[in-house]
């Protein structure tokens, strides 16, 4: 019998021949991408070079792994990498040989591309604080770990819908949006005991929805029976003739919620009965010694561990420098028991310093940015690269941070925004608090570059929400927009979501001035 990588090795000769016939144009645009997401690979939008992705599991970023990325990077004649928010690594801009190449060297490395993309099981996301967090009800890590082994030892075998996307958080405050994707854990301690609260068929997009609830929390042993449940309810009621209608959530849609739960417990009550996937887990001890730092940032975070930190780092629109990779790389191995996670905001963290590692690392990567919630804002690839992108998410962005540096506006009192470039929410603009989705519209006979404004998104056990549409905004009038906002909530000194429920005369006020009419 051929191991996991035998198989997958074999597979790229023929994808080879699938990428230089999309080239040559024997092949269109729509055959090669549902051969090429599921390689990891999708081509940009000029039709010459490609974006490989990389599973980087579960966001646990590891040396050998970002030495691979950064060695191939190099080679290619990159000059950054992309941080996606789904806690995986893009390389873009590469031809369909050098794909082949990094993807081969790749596999004999431990690194791997496979159903990354596609109609496949996608990277299980978490919490990227797990396991240091304080007040987390426990590390879900090891947990995560585990079904992302599991969907990987057989990604060549799905023959899903569309994707399917698991997440765990490890408290109610839900960092890696369990509640609202196909299959969310999220930790909580009842007497005592540890269990998972698990949410299904939810997700973001098209007919955005937040997960529904199953009525029983589970045993922390029992998640694989829940992630095979939900992959065969996926797998017999999903839609395989409208890709538009083929996520899990439109399965509830149809049956309503109610009888989607009875058929998904039926599954499980199968899987239980005709395998044995009952979890052991060996959890992870942090035993470094710790030290305390006075310094204050908004980018440092203590750790439940004592004298132990976390920073925060931030690329604008996730958008990591080789120079910048290297940084990371060469801090990880000169720091003891550091460790490096990918979050959901296209950032990461730098867990398991002591203080005056903690400084160390917070001055040699104050210059990569992340100093407020603003520059740490969330924008999908977009246009020029992405081939259904609309708008330039990431040139917005940007036009967005050198605003309020020509307005000299320092103060930290914007959340975080996030720009999808379309409606397909890669930014995941429906949970964020300001949220804003790309799209052409004609204004007074002329067509222009406009968002739709979302607000007021939450997660969070018992809080979850989806934003709001407020309107459309063009373009060219959103950092104006942005910044009146944060005049605003100097003047009326309230958080953003408290303005958005106390200060209404306000906020109607600047949505009538901006919105188009």
């Amino acid at each position: 019998m051929k191991t996991l990588d035998e198989i997958l090795l074999g597979e790229i000769d023929g994808f080879r021949e699938l990428g230089h016939k999309f080239l040559t144009g024997e092949v269109s645009k729509m055959d090669f991408k549902g051969a090429s997401g599921g390689m990891g690979v999708y081509a940009h939008r000029n039709g010459k070079e490609c974006m490989i992705r990389f599973r980087i599991h579960s966001g646990i970023a590891e040396i050998h792994a970002l030495q691979f990325i950064y060695d191939y990077a190099a080679k290619y004649g990159g000059k950054d990498i992309h941080l996606t928010t789904r806690q995986a690594i893009q390389l873009h801009g590469i031809n369909i040989d050098q794909v082949c190449e990094v993807m081969e060297a790749g596999i004999k490395r431990g690194v791997y591309t496979r159903g990354s993309g596609g109609n496949f099981p996608r990277n299980v996301a978490i919490s990227p604080l797990s396991g240091v967090e304080k007040g987390e009800a426990f590390d879900v890590s090891p947990y995560a770990l585990a079904v992302g082994d599991h969907f990987l030892q057989k990604i060549y075998t799905y023959k899903l819908p569309r994707k399917l996307k698991v997440s765990f958080s490890n408290n109610a405050e839900d960092e890696s949006h369990a509640g609202a994707v196909d299959l969310g854990f999220v930790a909580v301690i009842e007497d005592g005991k540890e269990y998972f609260k698990v949410y299904v068929a939810g997700g973001l997009g098209r007919n955005s929805k937040l997960g529904l609830e199953y009525p029983e929390l589970i045993q922390p042993e029992d998640v694989l029976y829940h992630v095979e449940a939900a992959t065969r309810i996926f797998m017999s009621e999903g839609d395989y003739q409208n890709k538009n209608k083929a996520r899990m959530r439109y399965i509830v849609d149809r049956m309503g919620a109610e009888e989607f739960m009875k058929c998904y417990k039926e599954h499980l009550k199968d899987v239980k009965e005709k395998e044995v996937l009952t979890l052991s887990i060996d959890k992870k001890d942090y035993n470094k010694a710790g030290v305390k730092t006075d310094v204050k940032s908004s980018r440092l975070t203590e750790q439940k561990q004592e004298g132990l930190y976390c920073v925060y780092v931030h690329p604008v629109g996730g958008q990591l420098s080789l120079d910048d990779l290297k940084l990371m790389i060469e801090l990880l191995k000169d720091i003891p028991e550091a460790e490096m996670r990918l979050a959901m905001s296209e950032g990461f963290y730098i867990r398991n310093l002591n203080g005056p590692e903690a400084e160390k690392v917070l001055d040699l990567t104050k210059h990569i940015g992340g100093e407020t919630r603003l520059e740490r804002s969330v924008a999908c690839i977009g246009v020029p690269t992405c081939q259904i992108g609309i708008l330039e998410s990431q040139e917005t962005l940007k036009e967005v941070i050198a605003y309020f540096k020509e307005k000299n506006f320092t103060e930290d009192v914007l959340p975080q925004i996030h720009i999808s470039g379309c409606p397909n929410s890669c930014s995941a603009h429906e949970i964020g608090v300001i949220g804003f989705c790309g799209k052409k519209l004609n204004v007074q006979g002329e067509v222009k570059d406009a968002f739709e404004l979302h607000l007021g998104g939450k997660l969070g056990v018992g809080e979850a929400k989806l934003a709001d549409y407020c309107g459309d905004i063009t373009r060219e009038n959103l950092p104006e927009f942005l910044y009146e906002i944060g005049l605003d909530l100097i003047k009326t000194k309230k958080e953003f979501y408290h303005w958005l429920e106390d200060c209404k005369p306000q906020v109607e006020g600047i949505l009538d001035r901006y919105m188009i009419k």
